[in-house]
């Protein structure tokens, strides 16, 4: 069989980073994990080509040369799978289609032959059983969810590690909490599944034996959902690394009780984690207790926060507005919350309601669904009727999110984080990339752009007092340049 593995283009959104990429001469900021893991299932006899279209455009003898066509999407994919659907279509090839969009919505996708819904590990040998006898059926899924322990080392000799910022690698799926709004656990359930230490060290050296030296982001929903194995994990990933002497850093996503846990802090930074993601949400406790975020209640989140960045991490965090007990001040109360903490990257979102959440059935449920969730929480459009009122939320995001990226509020922000954080740990090589990203924004950032004065003082403030902090401060810079591109696309 010849197959043709096929994802999408990201639209722009805050986590596309395509403001980014550009400043370190890449095309993605990374690879497609979940197709990669996919080709790993299939019979290695078995011709595979990835198109990436964050990469490269999908050529018509790429679609003609196939058999079929695998496509792996997330709901902010939406407008870009129905382009190379009908391209399939006009070809005549079968598309196999699976991944978040589809587990949620498949039903509004009639044009598509067949689905794989939910996880494929269980699926696939009786998917290609279906293939070679060319008797597919039209919805693949298993009710039980697969031992992760299963799964194989991605197909990372489909891609070009070269395109793309950052290497991706998986150690848990699932979530013990249960937030009205989050996803994760509608796909992957409130049981952490883990893979052993030893199968997650074979998939790094599988990176490494690509000459993969800079970071991995390590995409589960929740690196810390059980502790104890986590820890297991850290030590096997510390001992990896004093044997191979590698030098990939780390980022993941994490809880906010991450920040009651000295130990698991120090192992994470020792194992070279530099960068942790956490669901801050809102400074409300009333709009927490609401949305049932139970590990940020009645705790001092600034201190959380600040606790971690001492430890040695970075703190990336989400936060939302538009919950039913929001303030009417709750975008002062956000912005004052965000500048305090020092995190520089801030998801700020409206409050979406993803299909088959709780959030989504309790408003189905009292009538106040008002079309379909785009995937992008920061394209400022509701799809719902909020208490506070549509038209009051969407002004007040949109000011929020200008405010919080106007050059000054930022690296301000940056300063406050600078100021906090306690950089330890194994250092990351400084690649090629990182000295063109540099040179490229002493130029951009520093000449041609607007924040070309607040963008200086931070540079010399962090050159002078805290020279270790210099890389950091010019990474955040950029991040900060792509954010305010976001922002102003609201206007």
């Amino acid at each position: 069989m010849r197959i043709l593995l096929v994802h999408p283009r990201h639209p722009t959104t805050f986590w596309s980073f395509e403001h980014v990429v550009r400043f370190a001469s890449k095309r993605c900021a990374f690879p497609p994990l979940g197709l990669l893991t996919v080709a790993a299932l299939l019979p290695r006899e078995w011709e595979l080509d990835l198109v990436d279209l964050n990469v490269r455009p999908l050529r018509d003898e790429d679609v003609q040369r196939a058999d079929c066509v695998f496509l792996s999407a997330m709901i902010v994919h939406r407008e870009s799978v129905r382009e190379i659907v009908l391209r399939c279509r006009a070809a005549g090839k079968r598309v196999v289609a699976g991944g978040p969009l589809f587990t949620a919505a498949h039903d509004e996708f009639p044009e598509i032959d067949h689905f794989v819904l939910g996880e494929a590990e269980d699926v696939v040998q009786e998917l290609v059983r279906d293939l070679e006898r060319g008797e597919l059926r039209r919805v693949y899924s298993n009710a039980e969810r697969p031992d992760v322990a299963r799964s194989p080392v991605p197909r990372w000799d489909l891609v070009d590690p070269r395109h793309y910022v950052a290497m991706s690698v998986q150690f848990s799926r699932g979530c013990p909490y249960d937030c009205e709004f989050c996803y994760i656990v509608v796909m992957n359930g409130r049981v952490p599944r883990t893979k052993r230490p030893e199968q997650l060290v074979a998939e790094l050296d599988a990176l490494r034996a690509l000459g993969w030296k800079d970071m991995v982001f390590v995409v589960d929903d929740n690196f810390i959902g059980d502790k104890g194995r986590t820890k297991t994990l850290l030590r096997a990933v510390i001992a990896w690394r004093a044997r191979t002497g590698a030098s990939m850093g780390f980022l993941t996503e994490a809880s906010v009780n991450l920040a009651d846990d000295p130990e698991l802090c120090e192992l994470m930074v020792q194992a070279g984690f530099k960068k942790v993601f956490l669901g801050l949400e809102t400074p409300a406790e009333e709009s927490l207790h609401e949305c049932h975020k139970t590990q940020n209640e009645r705790r001092d989140l600034v201190g959380a926060v600040r606790t971690i960045q001492r430890s040695g991490l970075e703190v990336l965090g989400g936060f939302i507005v538009g919950f039913d007990h929001d303030p009417a001040d709750i975008f002062e109360r956000q912005f004052e919350f965000i500048q305090r903490s020092g995190v520089a990257t801030a998801m700020v979102g409206l409050l979406t309601a993803l299909p088959r959440t709780r959030l989504h059935e309790r408003l189905a449920r009292e009538g106040r669904l008002a079309g379909t969730s785009t995937g992008n929480n920061t394209d400022a459009v509701l799809n719902f009727e909020p208490v506070l009122g549509r038209a009051f939320l969407v002004d007040g995001y949109r000011r929020l999110m200008h405010r919080l990226y106007e050059p000054r509020n930022y690296y301000r922000r940056v300063r406050t984080f600078l100021a906090h954080h306690r950089p330890r740990g194994p250092r990351v090589r400084l690649s090629g990339a990182d000295v063109k990203a540099f040179l490229r924004s002493l130029w951009f950032l520093g000449v041609r752009h607007r924040g070309r004065r607040a963008f200086w003082r931070l540079f010399s403030t962090t050159l002078v007092r805290r020279p270790r902090h210099v890389r950091t401060a010019i990474e955040l810079a950029i991040l900060g340049f792509h954010f305010r591109r976001v922002a102003r696309a609201l206007a």
